[in-house]
């Protein structure tokens, strides 16, 4: 007799964490994925010595072995929306009734912006045209801001630091405002490895802020979880050996 209970293990769903700054005082900006995606592409890219290094390398024997850090990584995937059973509730969900998937499109695109406020973004136009009727070097005058760190979580194996590469929506049907009901989302995500944060400590003096830090200790929980399956690896190798031999 059944007991109620469910075989079916749980759905841990995927998510993007704005670590940066608060989005909105002391509340994050998350993106928990509706739907987990049914496919993701992964590329790694050896290191490449810089053109005017190239031949030097060369001449050494060490261009085809050099790799001053771990490779880099990038990830492609499309996150489905869709806001069509939350309207069927409209009571729970006041938000998906007034603009449909939009809220959850806008906070993936906050991602992409530099972090900061209207006050910041006035200030660096004004000090751009200052420098530019002035004479001066606007890229020398106007600070630029810098986009937020993300966390891309998918799954207790895999926590890693990104930055968005590439953004695409293609919005699929509306509601009578025209706002989205449902909507794809195809995003690329570079995994920011130890060159990003030797370049950040050398930039400020040997440290990191708080959220490079946390960045830095999640880059290095998952290169961590990597070994520790290319060494559990190891056991199929042993076993797979001995299959071979002829005895």
């Amino acid at each position: 007799m059944p007991d109620g209970t469910s075989l079916s293990p749980k759905l841990l769903r995927g998510a993007l964490v704005q670590v940066s700054e608060p989005f909105i005082g002391p509340v994050p900006n998350i993106i928990v994925f509706q739907y987990n995606p049914e496919s993701l592409s992964r590329t790694l890219s050896p290191w490449q010595p810089p053109p005017e290094k190239a031949s030097d390398a060369q001449n050494a024997g060490s261009a085809d072995t050099a790799q001053p850090y771990d490779p880099g990584e990038s990830f492609s995937l499309a996150l489905e929306l869709d806001a069509t059973d939350a309207l069927e509730h409209p009571e729970s969900h006041p938000v998906a009734v007034v603009s449909g998937v939009a809220d959850r499109i806008a906070a993936m695109e906050q991602l992409l912006y530099p972090v900061g406020g209207d006050n910041d973004l006035i200030g660096g136009a004004l000090a751009s045209l200052g420098g530019v009727f002035g004479g001066g070097d606007a890229t020398q005058v106007a600070a630029r801001s810098q986009v937020p760190v993300v966390l891309f979580i998918w799954g207790p194996g895999r926590i890693v630091p990104v930055r968005l590469t590439s953004f695409q929506v293609e919005e699929q049907a509306f509601l009578p405002s025209l706002y989205p009901l449902r909507a794809k989302v195809t995003v690329g995500l570079q995994i920011l490895g130890p060159a990003f944060y030797a370049a950040r400590r050398a930039a400020q003096k040997g440290t990191l802020s708080t959220t490079e830090s946390i960045a830095e200790a999640a880059y290095k929980y998952t290169r961590g979880q990597k070994d520790l399956l290319a060494r559990a690896n190891a056991a199929n190798s042993v076993e797979s050996i001995l299959g071979m031999l002829p005895f």
